[in-house]
C-alpha cells in the first residue's frame, strides 16, 4: 500500500509541475479560465470526502480506492483527447473528486489495518507521498526543460498511469476481513459492546446468554411490570448509527480544522508568488521551497510523529502548529524590508517554519479526526473530516492572494496572529470533547492512543 501510494503520488507530482503550462500551451486556456476550471474543481474534491466515506461504511476499501484509482485514469486520459473549455470542465472536475476521494480512502485502510498503530503508519505514508511528489516534480522537470506540447502530454499520461500501477498495487493488497465485518455490523446496528462479547464468550457461547434471560421471566411480579423489558429491548431503536452532520462537536472540529490547513496554501501559492512580487530575491529560489518541504518531511516525518502519538500530544501540536504558522508568517512580512540576500535567508527559514508546520498538522488533525469519531460510525466521520482540506484548497489561494497578499505585510501578520489564535480554540474544543466521549466509543481509543 505505501508503494502504491508512492507511484500515486509521483503522478501527481507530475500533474503538479506541469498541468498550468499544459492548458496554458496545449489546450490555449487564458489565466481566467484556467483559475475557474481549477476553483471549480477544487469545489468537487470537497464532495470526495464525505461521499468515499460514507461508501466506506458499507463496502471493503480496497476495492473503493481502486475504482477511484480507475476513475482517475479514466478522466486523465479524457483530459489528453479534449480542447475546449466546456469539455474539459466536468472532466477535471472528476479528477479531482476522484483525487480527494482516494486519499479519504488511504486513510480508512490505514485506520482498519494499522490499528493503534496508525500515527506510525502514517508517518511512513506521509514520507512516501512526499518522496513520491519529488520524484513527479524531478521528473517533470526534464519534461518542462523540453517545452514541447508532445513534452507536455507525455507528462499528463505518465499521471494517468500512475494511477494504473497504483490500482494493480492496491488490488495485491490485503484488508483485514474482521475489521471489515465490523464495520458492516456497525452500519446495521453500531453497538460497540456486542462484538467484544461474542469473543470472549466464544469458549462458551451459551452458559452466559441463558442464564441472564432466566432471571426476569422466572419471578411472576416482574410479568405485570412487562412495560420493563420492552423498554430494554427499545434501546436497539435510540442506537441507530450517529452522523457526522448532526454532531456539531464533530462539526466544530472540521470547521476549525480548515485554516489549521493553510501551509498548503502558504507553502504552494504564497511563498512563490510572495517571492515573485514583492522581494528582491533570485526567481530560482522558488523551486528550491519544494525540495527543503520534500526533504524534511521524508527525514522528519517519522520522529515528528511520535510527539503527536495519543490525545495528549496530539493537542498540544495543534498548538505548535499555530505558533509556527506566525512565525512563518512573520518572515514573510520582514522578507520585503531586505536586500536580495536578507530576502533570500528570510524566504528559505520561512519556507523551513512552515515544512515544520506542516509537519505536526499532518499528523496531529489525522489523529484527532480518529479519536474524536464514534468508533461506531467512524468512516463516515472522517469522510466529513477529509472535507477540511479540500475547502481550504479551494479557498486557500484565493485567501492568500486577493486579501492577504493585497494588504501586504500587515496582511500575513494578520494572518499568522489569526491562525495562531483560531489553534488555541481547536485545542480547547478537542480537550472538551474527548473529556465528554462515550468511554466505549472514544475514550477507549485516545487510551490506547497514549500507551507507550
Amino acid at each position: 500500500m505505501l508503494l502504491a501510494l508512492a507511484v500515486d503520488r509521483t503522478g501527481s507530482g507530475l500533474w503538479a509541475a506541469s498541468s498550468v503550462l499544459y492548458l496554458t500551451f496545449v489546450t490555449h486556456l487564458s489565466a481566467q479560465q484556467i483559475g475557474v476550471l481549477l476553483g471549480v474543481a477544487g469545489v468537487a474534491g470537497i464532495a470526495g470526502s464525505p461521499l468515499a466515506g460514507r461508501l466506506a461504511g458499507r463496502f471493503p476499501v480496497r476495492p473503493l480506492l481502486i475504482g477511484c484509482h480507475l476513475l482517475r485514469l479514466v478522466t486523465l486520459a479524457l483530459v489528453l483527447m479534449c480542447d475546449g473549455f466546456d469539455a474539459l470542465l466536468p472532466v477535471v472536475a472528476v479528477t479531482y473528486l476522484g483525487d480527494r476521494a482516494a486519499k479519504t480512502l488511504e486513510m480508512l485502510f490505514a485506520t482498519r489495518t494499522a490499528g493503534a498503530r496508525r500515527v506510525a503508519y502514517q508517518a511512513l505514508s506521509r514520507s512516501a507521498a512526499n518522496a513520491g511528489y519529488g520524484l513527479g516534480a524531478g521528473i517533470a522537470a526534464l519534461g518542462l526543460a523540453v517545452g514541447t506540447g508532445g513534452a507536455y502530454r507525455a507528462l499528463i499520461l505518465g499521471n494517468a498511469l500512475s494511477f494504473l500501477v497504483a490500482a494493480v498495487l492496491v488490488w495485491r493488497t490485503n484488508e483485514p476481513r474482521e475489521e471489515t465485518v465490523e464495520v458492516a455490523g456497525a452500519a446495521n446496528g453500531p453497538r460497540p459492546e456486542p462484538q467484544p462479547e461474542p469473543l470472549r464468550s466464544e469458549p462458551h457461547p451459551q452458559p452466559h446468554p441463558q442464564p441472564l434471560p432466566h432471571p426476569h421471566p422466572h419471578p411472576q411480579p416482574l410479568s405485570q411490570s412487562q412495560p420493563h423489558p420492552q423498554p430494554l429491548s427499545q434501546p436497539q431503536r435510540p442506537a441507530r448509527r450517529a452522523s457526522p452532520w448532526r454532531d456539531r462537536g464533530y462539526l466544530t472540529f472540521v470547521l476549525l480544522d480548515i485554516p489549521m490547513n493553510l501551509d498548503d496554501s502558504v507553502l504552494g501559492v504564497g511563498l512563490p508568488l510572495w517571492l515573485v512580487n514583492r522581494t528582491s530575491a533570485p526567481h530560482a529560489l522558488v523551486p528550491v521551497f519544494l525540495v527543503i518541504n520534500t526533504v524534511m518531511v521524508v527525514a522528519l516525518q517519522i520522529s515528528v510523529s511520535a510527539r503527536a502519538e495519543g490525545p495528549r500530544r496530539a493537542t498540544r501540536a495543534v498548538l505548535l502548529y499555530g505558533g509556527l504558522m506566525f512565525v512563518c508568517c512573520a518572515f514573510l512580512a520582514v522578507a520585503t524590508r531586505g536586500g536580495t540576500w536578507v530576502a533570500t535567508a528570510v524566504l528559505l527559514a520561512a519556507a523551513l517554519v512552515v515544512t515544520l508546520a506542516e509537519l505536526m498538522r499532518s499528523v496531529s488533525s489525522w489523529e484527532l479526526a480518529v479519536l474524536l469519531a464514534p468508533e461506531n460510525a467512524r468512516a463516515e466521520y472522517l469522510g466529513v473530516a477529509g472535507m477540511s482540506q479540500s475547502i481550504q484548497k479551494s479557498a486557500g489561494p484565493p485567501l492568500l492572494t486577493g486579501v492577504v497578499m493585497a494588504a501586504g505585510p500587515a496582511g500575513w501578520l494578520v494572518l499568522g496572529a489569526l491562525v495562531a489564535g483560531l489553534s488555541a480554540v481547536q485545542r480547547r474544543a478537542c480537550v472538551r470533547r474527548l473529556r465528554t466521549l462515550a468511554p466505549p466509543a472514544a475514550q477507549g481509543t485516545a487510551r490506547a492512543a497514549t500507551a507507550p
